[in-house]
């Protein structure tokens, strides 16, 4: 290989100095291109394949720190909120964190679009950093979740630029591959998380095993942030960046203070955080009394939510907003944006009814050590990513994704199935049952989640790809806060009474106070009570019972996505960087130009025959950028 040969071009049709054509309309930021999105264009343009390669390495280390970093953290958060007596508010710390990072990731993605990637990965990092520092040091519940918000706003702001810039950098048929490179880390760190958050509780304190990440992933992410500012550097050395403006001339001009308010839509982003919070929230904090539910704090939020916040932001976004953060637009094409930005709702809210407990059944009701309860936590990413990556490969042959789709709902369906069954036991029969149930979840999570992204993408021109990434990722979050949202509703509503039933049915003493502290601190049950005594029988017994009721509202969910993967098209991915038909704006020019009848449904092109192929027209190569939309191309200048 050729350290100094220029990839293929992604952007091969314009020079980087013509201006920029306007498409669409005034509504939406669908006109000339943000500064961001021009500037990575450039910079993407000066990669040549030795350094493109150097970026993925280094998104492959910031993956490995912050999958590392994820991994474990869960697992000493299970452990602190045990130590702080609030085990049952985990699930309240998660939606909280759910929260934030689907109000984040619109927001990540309009300012990046506006500043350009790297500062805003920059600030990501910064908040990566200090989060975990008010997590590591905090000594009560409010503390811990303050520092979980600000860790999860890093983390989120990471995750998504790292998604944007493989799609930046690559083409739709080789996209499945490279988006994996920020999963390929749960492949090693699915086995040694477990030894990793054993040995640090074993030797040290939770806080000490979170705290040190506050050193670890920025020094981690200094490769990454150096290879963007060294291609941006050499960029503005050949004067291609003359005529954007960088982001701190941006904010140094008062008088574009206003195009920024209009552009990032603060209003909008206000507004969404609002609505989730006060929707989603009230729900995990209602605990496991029926009657706090009558309770004004609780109340008062959700009526808020859904009559206030909700209707303000729909209206805002559609009426008032200049540059809507979640263009309803989009979501016309229902085949390619809105199916799956409903898969990825649907995946994460079934999965994290019988993934949010886990950790607690796994101790408890099957009696692992923290290695092994880490390690099945970890086998759904493990399978998922071996999967995935093979994928990946064989879609660059195939060029086709929706039976893959289809196919990994199904098995997920599957997955659930068996976990009802294999819910608990001391056995090692009982144990590897669920161990086959993740395996098989894991094979269909590398079915269908990552190729429904590279769909999604493929649907909308390169200017938007990082607003419906961050609405796909937004949606996982929702579907993450929905499912803890319905996993802590279903736990503290159901597993105090059947605590208390179980102990009394075998005799223990004082059963009342003891299902109350095994409620709060389950660890400290396992630690004082083996296996065979009336107290770990009676738990175990309460525990299987209330995991196998969240594992039917799982099947039951999880049959939902097989009918939103149905409603995908299957198109033919080819070398550019998005569909030569992305959202319908050059299609009916070229069925024009070919004598062609043009269907003016929003979610089908004049091109497009019943089975949701692009019907080719003679002479038209689908993998060239002919007839595509020029306005989202840049010519590649040569190294």
């Amino acid at each position: 290989m050729n350290p100094n040969k220029s990839p293929d071009p992604l952007y091969p049709d314009l020079e980087v100095t013509k201006e920029l054509e306007k498409q669409g309309d005034n509504d939406t930021a669908f006109g000339d291109k943000s500064p961001g999105v021009r500037r990575i264009e450039i910079i993407a343009s000066c990669f040549t394949t030795w350094h493109r390669w150097v970026l993925f390495i280094s998104v492959f280390l910031v993956a490995y720190s912050y999958g590392l970093d994820g991994t474990v953290r869960y697992t000493y958060q299970a452990t602190a909120l045990s130590e702080l007596g609030t085990s049952s508010q985990i699930s309240t710390v998660t939606v909280v964190r759910s929260v934030v990072a689907a109000a984040a990731q619109p927001a990540y993605a309009k300012i990046s679009d506006y500043f350009g990637r790297i500062s805003i990965l920059f600030i990501s990092v910064v908040f990566y950093a200090i989060g975990t520092i008010v997590q590591a040091t905090s000594n009560n519940l409010s503390a811990f979740s303050g520092g979980a918000v600000l860790y999860q706003f890093g983390y989120t702001g990471v995750q998504l630029l790292v998604e944007v810039l493989i799609a930046d950098v690559t083409s739709l048929r080789s996209r499945l591959f490279f988006s994996y490179i920020p999963a390929m880390p749960f492949i090693i760190n699915a086995w040694v998380s477990g030894n990793v958050a054993s040995s640090v509780l074993g030797a040290t304190t939770w806080g000490w095993g979170i705290g040190m990440w506050a050193i670890i992933f920025p020094a981690m992410a200094i490769p990454l942030l150096g290879s963007l500012v060294e291609a941006e550097w050499r960029a503005r050395r050949k004067g291609l960046l003359d005529e954007i403006p960088s982001p701190l001339k941006t904010l140094a001009q008062p008088s574009l203070w206003v195009e920024i308010f209009w552009q990032v839509d603060i209003v909008g982003l206000i507004l969404l955080a609002a609505t989730f919070a006060l929707i989603l929230v009230p729900f995990t904090l209602a605990g496991g009394t029926s009657g706090i539910w009558k309770a004004a704090h609780i109340i008062a939020p959700l009526v808020i939510g859904f009559v206030v916040a909700l209707p303000a932001f729909i209206i805002w976004e559609t009426k008032f907003a200049k540059h809507p953060a979640v263009p309803f637009r989009l979501f016309k094409d229902t085949r390619m944006v809105l199916a799956p930005i409903c898969i990825a709702m649907l995946l994460n809210t079934a999965w994290y009814t019988q993934g949010d407990y886990l950790y607690y059944t796994l101790t408890l009701a099957f009696d692992r050590d923290i290695t092994s309860a880490t390690r099945v936590q970890n086998i759904y990413s493990f399978c998922s990513v071996v999967v995935g990556v093979a994928l990946g490969l064989v879609i660059r042959r195939v060029r086709r994704l929706k039976w893959f789709i289809v196919a990994g709902t199904l098995l997920f369906v599957l997955a659930f199935g068996l976990l009802i069954r294999f819910r608990g036991g001391f056995s090692a029969h009982d144990f590897a049952g669920l161990v086959g149930a993740e395996v098989v979840l894991g094979i269909a999570g590398g079915l269908f989640p990552y190729p429904t992204q590279v769909m999604i993408q493929s649907a909308v021109q390169h200017e938007r790809t990082a607003t419906v990434t961050s609405l796909y990722l937004a949606s996982y979050s929702i579907g993450s806060a929905l499912g803890n949202t319905i996993a802590a509703s279903i736990w503290n509503n159901s597993l105090p009474s059947h605590l208390l039933n179980a102990f009394n049915r075998y005799g223990v003493a004082d059963a009342a106070t003891m299902a109350a502290s095994v409620f709060a601190s389950p660890l400290d049950l396992v630690a004082e009570y083996p296996p065979g005594t009336p107290e770990r029988e009676a738990a175990s017994e309460a525990y299987r019972e209330v995991q196998r009721y969240l594992t039917i509202t799982g099947i039951c969910i999880s049959t939902l996505l097989v009918f939103a993967s149905l409603c995908l098209r299957n198109p033919r991915l080819g070398d550019q960087q998005s569909l030569p038909d992305a959202e319908g704006f050059q299609v009916p020019t070229l069925a024009k130009e070919r004598g062609l009848h043009h269907d003016h449904s929003p979610t089908r092109t004049a091109v497009e025959n019943e089975t949701g192929n692009v019907a080719v027209p003679d002479g038209y190569d689908p993998g060239s950028t002919e007839g595509g939309n020029k306005s989202t191309k840049i010519m590649a200048n040569k190294v």
